[in-house]
C-alpha cells in the first residue's frame, strides 16, 4: 500500500512539472519578453494642461471628467506651464497625458529648438484637438498696427522654450526682428501678460491659445483690445518655412474687434507616454472622441474624430492607432 501511494505521489509531481514547463498558456508576454500591447489599466492618471487663465486648463478638466466616467480610471487635470514643460514631464515619467502644441512635440521628437541635443523618444500622439491661434495682443491706443511696430516695445513672449516663445521667435524672424535684439522681452504667462497690458507695464503680448482666450476676454472687459494682424505674404513665408503653421482668422466680434484679423495657428493635441498600455490608451481615445458632445467648452465644437489626425507629425500610440483604424480613419 505504501509503495502504491508513493508511486501515485511521484506521478502527480512529474505531471505538475510537465505542466509548468509547458507554460500553462497563461503568460501574456512575447518570447522576447516584450508586452503584447495589453496590460492592466492604471487606477489613476495625471493630465497636464496649462495655466488657469488659458484654454488648456478648463478644457482639460472637462476631458479628465469624461475619461474618468467612461473608463473608470480616475483622471486629474493639473495646471502647468503648458507645452514644453509638459513634454519634459512626460519624458521624465511625471505624468501620463498632456496637452501640447503640434509644433512643440515635433521639435521635441526631432531634438531641435528648446530640445536641442535632448530628443524625446518615449512620448507618442493620442490625437489633435483644435487650432491654437497666435494672438499678438495689444490695446487700441498703443499705436501698434503691425508686427514691425513691435520693434523697441516691451513685449511678453512667454517662458523661454515654451510653445508661445517659439511662435514669437519664428514670427518675429520672418519680419526681420529678433527677441534678443529688437524688443524688450518679458517672460510672462497669459494672465500676467494681459495684466501687464492693462497696467501699462508692457505694450503687447504673444498668446498662443484657442480663441476666445479667457485672459484676453478679461482684458477686454476694461480695455479696448487690438490684435496685431500678420500680413498674407508673411503668413505664406512662415508656412513655407515651418509647415506646422496654418493661416487663421480671429473673427470680428471676438474681444469686441470690429474687423476680422488675419494671423496663424498651430494645433493643440494630446500626447501620452509610451508606458501606458495599448488597451488603456484605446479606452482613453475612445472616451474622448466618442463623447465630444459632452464638452461644453467653446473649443469642443472643433474636437472631432474626423480632424483628430490633423497636424500630427509624430507616431501615434498603438492604442490610439487601433481606435482610428476601427473608425476607418487609418488603413
Amino acid at each position: 500500500m505504501r509503495k502504491k501511494t508513493l508511486f501515485t505521489f511521484v506521478m502527480l509531481f512529474v505531471l505538475a512539472m510537465v505542466l509548468v514547463a509547458c507554460g500553462g498558456g497563461t503568460d501574456t508576454g512575447n518570447e522576447d519578453g516584450s508586452s503584447n500591447g495589453g496590460g492592466e489599466a492604471p487606477e489613476f492618471l495625471s493630465m497636464l494642461t496649462g495655466g488657469t487663465s488659458g484654454t488648456y486648463y478648463p478644457l482639460g478638466g472637462e476631458m479628465a471628467s469624461i475619461i474618468t466616467d467612461e473608463t473608470g480610471i480616475q483622471t486629474d487635470a493639473i495646471s502647468s506651464n503648458a507645452s514644453a514643460d509638459n513634454v519634459v514631464s512626460l519624458q521624465e515619467g511625471e505624468a501620463e497625458l498632456a496637452f501640447v502644441q503640434t509644433d512643440v512635440i515635433a521639435n521635441a521628437v526631432e531634438g531641435v529648438n528648446a530640445f536641442d541635443g535632448n530628443p524625446v523618444d518615449n512620448v507618442l500622439a493620442l490625437g489633435s484637438l483644435y487650432p491654437e491661434t497666435i494672438q499678438i495682443v495689444t490695446t487700441a491706443d498703443s499705436g501698434i498696427e503691425s508686427v514691425e511696430d513691435l520693434k523697441g516695445k516691451t513685449v511678453s513672449v512667454g517662458a523661454p522654450g515654451s510653445g508661445t516663445y517659439i511662435n514669437a521667435e519664428q514670427i518675429l524672424e520672418v519680419h526681420g526682428l529678433s527677441i534678443e535684439d529688437d524688443i524688450e522681452a518679458q517672460n510672462l504667462d497669459f494672465g500676467e501678460s494681459t495684466g501687464g497690458i492693462q497696467d501699462g507695464n508692457i505694450d503687447a503680448a504673444f498668446i498662443t491659445a484657442g480663441t476666445p482666450t479667457g485672459a484676453v476676454e478679461g482684458l477686454g472687459a476694461t480695455t479696448d483690445v487690438s490684435i496685431v494682424p500678420i500680413a498674407e505674404e508673411k503668413i505664406n513665408e512662415l508656412v513655407e518655412q515651418y509647415p506646422y503653421y496654418a493661416a487663421d482668422t480671429i473673427t470680428a466680434g471676438t474681444y469686441g474687434l470690429e474687423e476680422d484679423v488675419t494671423t496663424v495657428a498651430v494645433l493643440a493635441m494630446l500626447a501620452v507616454t509610451d508606458s501606458l498600455s495599448e488597451d488603456a490608451v484605446y479606452d482613453i481615445t475612445k472616451a474622448i472622441y466618442d463623447n465630444t458632445d459632452a464638452i461644453s467648452h467653446a473649443k469642443g465644437e472643433f474636437i472631432t474624430k474626423d480632424s483628430a489626425l490633423d497636424g500630427i507629425g509624430i507616431d501615434l500610440h498603438p492604442g490610439a492607432e487601433k481606435y482610428f483604424q476601427e473608425e476607418g480613419l487609418l488603413e
